[in-house]
């Protein structure tokens, strides 16, 4: 004896994939499924939709292949609400809870649709019954008696869609990882992206890693913040030491960015800034009392752009602004992610996947990178929005400003 359930897709599934995605989902779990209804879109801006009927050998069986088409935009035709359970303790979910994927998601609650707050993946949703309202939170931040919704019922996850056109300049990121597009069209495209967002008033995000500074594209990151084309920095406490250690002493982890030199001592320039910056009281005391002069820290603290410096184990010091906890360093790149409306991703994978898995999917990412494994790394993580670029972070960053030198922006 079979049971069977009805689900639909809709809006441009076949551009997109969802369509073959959800064929292939329902055939490799060993169901089946019959299309009970296909209207195709007839042109590059119209949606298409399908309703199947998907079948498995019992309620259990059923319920796994659902579950996968729902996190992949195939939702039940009859939708009933969510259901939820009391958190038994802090940081304790109910057994079952629904874990949330990275795309925009509701819950049905009293026979309405409510979209999820902050969503993001690896997530528990909790309700309010008092708004009513539905949000997420990270497991070590739910309370006892938080209501947390439970199972796979009445919950609808919306995948970006892909469609068929690629005007506007954000057509260029729906082409994922590559290492052969022509650079400099690439960049002009970023460049223009970055630019759109601005006019609309958005933020951008750049998570950067300490190869920026090593490569010499310091100066021209700078330049970028400065100008108000970043908004706001997320980095490690080894890109905040050196690019402070390249206004102390010239050198970037001891070497010269420009003449490439190691001078005499030079392995020790790191420590030594930290010390000096320490000594100071921190970055902001070091950039205010004319100890620092220049470079991207010192043009995020000139001009009010907001930053996190995340700690890890391997660092020196570190600095006073380093976040040394884990779950709060976590907190302030989530307010981070939540905030913003691009993100750039230069030459981190860590912090990359860190940042993005605290991203929602509809939020545009550019991910650059010597390594094309650093990219596909993210993407396969769960960022299936980001879209790379294998290059030289020396060679992109001062391409970048050079393309965005006199394109407008918001006015800051």
């Amino acid at each position: 004896m079979t049971v069977s359930r009805t689900v639909e897709l809709e809006g441009h599934i076949i551009d997109s994939g969802m369509l073959e995605t959800c064929f292939g989902i329902v055939m490799n779990m060993d169901g089946s499924f019959e299309v009970e209804t296909f209207e195709i879109g007839r042109h590059e801006t119209a949606e298409s939709y399908a309703r199947l009927l998907v079948e498995a050998d019992d309620p259990e069986h059923l319920q796994s292949i659902l579950h996968e088409l729902h996190q992949n935009g195939a939702n039940p035709t009859d939708p009933r609400d969510a259901t939820f359970e009391p958190a038994p303790a802090d940081s304790v979910v109910p057994t079952g809870f629904y874990s949330t994927t990275n795309h925009p998601t509701d819950i049905r609650y009293e026979g309405e649709w409510l979209p999820i707050e902050n969503i993001e993946m690896d997530c528990a949703v909790v309700v309010d019954p008092e708004g009513p309202r539905a949000y997420t939170k990270i497991l070590s931040g739910v309370e006892a008696g938080d209501l947390v919704v439970t199972g796979n019922t009445g919950i609808r996850v919306k995948p970006p869609e892909r469609p068929r056109g690629r005007e506007g300049a954000f057509g260029f990121m729906q082409g994922g990882v590559s290492s052969e597009r022509p650079s400099e069209s690439t960049i002009g495209s970023i460049a223009e992206a970055i630019a759109e967002t601005k006019r609309e008033g958005g933020r951008v995000l750049a998570v950067c890693g300490p190869a920026v500074i090593h490569t010499g594209a310091r100066e021209d990151l700078a330049r970028l913040v400065r100008e108000g084309y970043v908004d706001a920095l997320s980095v490690g406490n080894g890109f905040a030491v050196h690019d402070l250690e390249r206004d102390l002493y010239g050198t970037s982890l001891g070497m010269d960015t420009e003449t490439l030199d190691h001078p005499r001592k030079g392995h020790k320039h790191h420590i030594y800034t930290i010390s000096e910056v320490i000594r100071a009281g921190g970055i902001e005391a070091a950039i205010e009392t004319g100890l620092v002069e220049s470079g991207v820290m010192y043009e995020c603290v000139r001009n009010n752009r907001p930053y996190v410096i995340a700690g890890s184990i391997r660092d020196d010091g570190p600095l006073p602004e380093t976040i040394t906890d884990a779950i709060e360093a976590q907190n302030a790149i989530r307010e981070q992610a939540h905030d913003a409306d691009l993100v750039l991703m230069l030459a981190t994978l860590l912090h990359s996947v860190g940042v993005g898995n605290c991203l929602p999917s509809t939020t545009k990412t550019v991910c650059v990178d010597i390594n094309p494994g650093t990219v596909t790394q993210l993407v396969d993580r769960g960022s299936a929005q980001a879209v790379g670029m294998v290059t030289d972070v020396g060679t992109f960053v001062p391409m970048l400003a050079d393309k965005l030198d006199g394109a407008p922006d918001d006015g800051d």
